[in-house]
């Protein structure tokens, strides 16, 4: 089981190029891919989608890439020397016309538009998408050993509180056939209290048995039963259990409330509220399982 919480990051330094791959993640109901690439690196796009949609299954994913150039220089600067000598010579021409002093330096003049050009080191796309597979590998791999480790917490957690909503589930059961019991005895003291006669036992049996059928729960703790078994084993499977995990937790509170309407017993509400109580402690927890 892993969690959705988590970062990575790789670098490869190979041919000249540098490349970085950070990417960090947190829950979201689907796989949802946030790519900050700059513009002259959108090719690396499809490298990325690919490789992460093949290794992780939810979560919001951002993803952040850099490329640089090692060794060599990264950029080629290229002087347009006739149009410098022309630049000098008019310069001197204005200063004799005017009779100021001469003064346009080298720096000065590299700075005239279009005596200087510089340009970027053409990037090899299919040699830097390799050195971004490989960074990106990299990256997810520590990615998901975090999850996995975070994963391992939550995987303990989830056990304690199902384990807590079996015991509170195991004293309802042993309660709910006495709510009938006594709902029995406290109706045979209301009828002697008021001294009724000719009382019809087999009026009375309907009256207790009308009530058993409304008081009954025993297929909600059934259920509730088999929820907690599918939890267990959900946190011993292997991929994507989250959305399943998120799907039993709404059925479980389903049992437990209508366990908690039908049983008009305070012991049971009040085991009722405890259930409900863990099984949102264990709602917030699914809502990070991948």
């Amino acid at each position: 089981m892993r969690s959705m919480t988590g970062c990575g990051s790789g670098l490869v330094s190979r041919d000249g190029w540098e490349v970085t791959v950070e990417i960090r993640t947190v829950n979201h109901r689907f796989l949802d891919l946030a790519l900050r690439l700059p513009r002259p690196l959108s090719f690396l796009e499809p490298v990325i989608r690919e490789g992460i949609t093949g290794r992780l299954g939810r979560g919001h994913v951002d993803v952040f890439l850099t490329v640089g150039s090692t060794g060599e220089a990264s950029a080629a600067v290229r002087t347009d020397l006739n149009l410098a000598r022309a630049y000098a010579e008019a310069g001197r021409g204005i200063a004799e016309a005017t009779g100021t002093a001469f003064d346009l330096t080298v720096s000065g003049l590299m700075g005239l538009e279009g005596v200087v050009q510089v340009s970027e080191r053409e990037m090899d796309q299919e040699r830097i998408a390799a050195l971004c597979g490989e960074a990106l590998s990299a990256a997810l791999d520590q990615l998901i050993g975090m999850r996995e480790k975070e994963g391992a917490f939550l995987k303990q957690d989830l056990k304690i509180h199902l384990d807590r909503v079996e015991a509170l589930r195991s004293e309802v059961c042993v309660r709910a056939p006495g709510v009938i019991v006594d709902y029995q005895e406290r109706l045979w003291a209301r009828l002697r209290a008021l001294e009724a006669d000719g009382i019809d036992p087999q009026r009375l049996a309907q009256e207790v048995a009308l009530m058993a059928d409304r008081c009954a729960v025993d297929e909600e703790l059934s259920r509730l039963e088999s929820h907690l078994g599918q939890m267990r084993q959900l946190l011993e499977a292997d991929g994507e259990t989250g959305k399943k995990m998120d799907f039993l937790v709404q059925e479980m509170n389903r049992e437990t409330n209508t366990i908690g309407s039908k049983a008009s017993d305070l012991f049971i509400t009040n085991q009722v509220v405890a259930m409900k109580s863990e099984i949102e402690k264990i709602r917030e927890q699914v809502q990070n399982v991948e």
